[in-house]
């Protein structure tokens, strides 16, 4: 029974288990008390005062609740739990209300924290069910601030600093905790009603029933002090799941971007940007608060950084996100050849899309090739639930995934596919061949040791400052950083120390050292062990697993043929440059007058490691490494005199393929690429080849697949 101009207030305070005060709410901790009072606004009258203790879940009080309430767990434990109180509390409003001779009521607290902080919050985890009064109140802070312009800043504003303004009693002894500060305030409101301020309460707060999506345009301006970052959701979290983190507080309309990975999945984090600052600071005080079972981390973002999440440029997108208040699923696996009959047909009667075919959205390739992903529109929860229940189901021959997501990920995901190129152009510049100055490890000598728990974000100047004085006793291009499928670290690293003893006394003083908020693990291994997991495979206590590239069927024969030094192009050598995995090492030598950098391949790594720089690219310090490695001075005059060697021509270039079938031929390849610019015949004198490797190149093809 409320209305936008409501006859009568009920003054409600309340208290939690734990913090108390500005920090109401903060700590996550359960409602105990409720006391409120019906205020007559035309007769200046009161009702009957209500005070109702709250049963918590957990009734272990803080310290400083039980200084300032004087509540017991004992008398919590005779209370009714909060669902009941709530019930009583409406019915205990209507009763005074009927007394009173209104009808229509307004609720008004001390300040904003107790309906957005602790009511509507813990109510959604319960899953009780507000009545519509508490979806809009009157905040009495901001309301005497209106009143006395020169009254102390709103937040600066507490039940006893407005009373002592008015010069209102001010003994909070005199009365049970709770009971006071609901007089004080009903006091308070009554001076603001008098002749001679004559206060009307016009405008309350209002509480979002409900979170709304839409689309965000690159070209909005977004005030940084909107928006933060949420950290730690679990990965299957929708935009309504966060919304409901933030339950009590109001998010603007598509304000809920989820961050995904590389690999286009969500990566546990999002942007959430809020109507108003005064919003975002009370979402910073959930920092930590729970999401099920996990703590959530709530931090300050910025609004170009929710822009490059959830803004957009393309018509079709904002089309497509133009009709409101819908459900939005994505399809991901779909077969190339899926047309919008065949999506509609595998959702079925039983979950009808907005629209029909205008409710799907093909993601594609600026090709137009499609990616096997899609956008599906539905007008209610009911339907969307019906077809997150095909999860897995077929189509055609595959298995399709379903899953919630936002207007921001239809944005994120067509960004980035629409922005990724056809086929990259490389930079070609020769780069001549280099004897090389060192030897690969290898044998069972134990002169190596294993870094095992690096931190992600680790890089080699991080290693080095982790091995401290040992650094000096690490052979050159000795760091070995092991990076996964998908070129990123691994969380391992190998060196190679100039002796066994030099690698017993590192892994002696370095084991379970700590790097960043990690210890890491330091083992001593020989070359041969190290060697081994660089190719691919794995080093554990069963001892060692023989890397992929190591079966018969994903050696390629022609890769054999590396017998001597060979001349890696450009091209290649840009697939696995430095700055693309980890930074550069740093030495205290290095000055600005160094000579430059000449790319090398050894022969012996060339023989060893080709074949397996798809599966685990090597990092840029180390021996193996194809990429830009500083050569010696002499080395640069050799190369700089070299004239025997074959140039690339201009317009070639080196193509990576990634996602091959593990029975992809050579004929399946050289087919994909048919139709493109064919390549010189002369590639095959770029490198020793066998015969049938020879074949193949000086055949009209397009493109050379290493």
């Amino acid at each position: 029974m409320t209305a936008s101009h409501s006859d009568s207030l009920v003054v409600l305070f309340g208290a939690t288990a734990g913090a108390y005060g500005a920090k109401l709410g903060s700590d996550e901790r359960e409602l105990i008390l409720l006391v409120w009072q019906v205020v007559d606004l035309q007769n200046k009258k009161v009702g009957t005062l209500h005070k109702s203790l709250v049963k918590a879940d957990n009734l272990d009080l803080s310290d400083q609740c039980r200084e300032v309430s004087g509540l017991t767990p004992e008398g919590l434990g005779k209370a009714e739990p909060l669902d009941r109180v709530l019930q009583q509390f409406s019915q205990l409003v209507s009763s005074d209300l009927k007394v009173l001779g209104r009808s229509s009521y307004t609720l008004c607290s001390d300040g904003q924290l107790l309906i957005r902080q602790v009511l509507h919050p813990e109510t959604s985890k319960k899953n009780c069910v507000l009545s519509d009064c508490f979806y809009s109140f009157y905040d009495l802070r901001k309301e005497f601030h209106t009143c006395y312009p020169s009254s102390a800043a709103v937040k600066d504003q507490t039940i006893k600093t407005m009373a002592e303004y008015l010069g209102l009693g001010t003994d909070e002894a005199e009365e049970d905790f709770g009971v006071w500060q609901v007089k004080t305030m009903v006091a308070i409101i009554f001076s603001m009603l008098s002749e001679g301020c004559n206060h009307v309460f016009t405008e309350p707060e209002t509480v979002k029933h409900k979170y709304e999506t839409g689309p965000c345009s690159k070209s909005e301006t977004v005030d940084s002090e909107t928006v933060i970052r949420a950290r730690g959701l679990p990965w299957q979290s929708s935009d309504q799941d966060i919304a409901r983190f933030f339950k009590g507080l109001n998010i603007a309309k598509g304000g809920v971007a989820l961050c995904l990975n590389s690999q286009g999945r969500r990566n546990g984090e999002a942007l959430v940007r809020f109507v108003n600052s005064e919003q975002r600071d009370l979402a910073l005080e959930r920092h930590k608060h729970h999401m099920g079972s996990r703590y959530i981390e709530v931090y300050k973002a910025t609004g170009e950084e929710f822009l490059k999440i959830a803004g957009g440029t393309s018509n079709e997108v904002a089309q497509f996100l133009s009709k409101e208040n819908q459900v939005i699923i994505r399809m991901r696996g779909l077969p190339f050849t899926a047309t919008q009959e065949d999506v509609l047909g595998f959702l079925g009667p039983e979950c009808p899309v907005t629209g029909g075919k205008e409710g799907l959205l093909f993601v594609k390739y600026p090709d137009g090739r499609p990616t096997g992903d899609a956008f599906v529109l539905f007008s209610c929860e009911e339907y969307a639930q019906n077809a997150l229940k095909k999860h897995k189901e077929i189509l055609g021959k595959r298995y399709i995934e379903l899953f919630r997501s936002t207007a921001a990920e239809v944005q994120q995901v067509l960004n980035r596919y629409m922005s990724t190129p056809l086929i990259p152009t490389l930079p070609t510049p020769i780069i001549p061949v280099i004897p090389p100055p060192y030897t690969i490890a290898t044998g069972s000598v134990r002169d190596c040791v294993r870094l095992r728990g690096l931190p992600y974000t680790a890089g080699i100047d991080d290693i080095l400052e982790f091995m401290g004085d040992a650094t000096g006793d690490i052979k050159p291009h000795g760091v070995h950083m092991v990076l996964n499928q998908q070129g990123r670290p691994s969380g391992d690293a190998f060196i190679q120390m100039k002796s066994a003893d030099k690698a017993f006394m590192v892994a002696q003083k370095c084991h379970k050292k700590m790097m960043k908020d990690r210890y890491v693990e330091v083992f001593q291994c020989s070359g041969e062990e190290m060697n081994f997991v660089l190719m691919g495979g794995t080093l554990n206590r069963s001892g060692l697993s023989p890397p992929p590239c190591k079966l018969p069927c994903l050696s390629p024969p022609a890769y054999a043929a590396f017998q001597t030094a060979a001349v890696i192009p450009a091209e290649a050598a840009a697939l696995y440059q430095p700055q693309a995995l980890l930074p550069s090492t740093r030495t205290p030598q290095a000055s600005a007058a160094a000579p430059p950098t000449v790319t090398y391949y050894p022969a012996q790594a060339a023989q060893l490691y080709m074949n397996y720089t798809a599966y685990y690219p090597s990092p840029p310090v180390s021996p193996t490494t194809v990429g830009y490695i500083a050569a010696p001075p002499g080395a640069v005059a050799a190369a700089a005199t070299a004239t025997h060697t074959p140039i690339l021509p201009q317009p070639g270039a080196l193509v990576r393929m990634q996602g091959l079938p593990y029975n992809t031929g050579m004929k399946e390849i050289l087919s994909f690429f048919q139709g493109y610019q064919y390549a010189p015949d002369d590639y095959n004198g770029l490198i020793q080849l066998s015969d049938q490797a020879r074949s193949v190149l000086q055949a009209p093809k397009e493109w050379v697949c290493l």
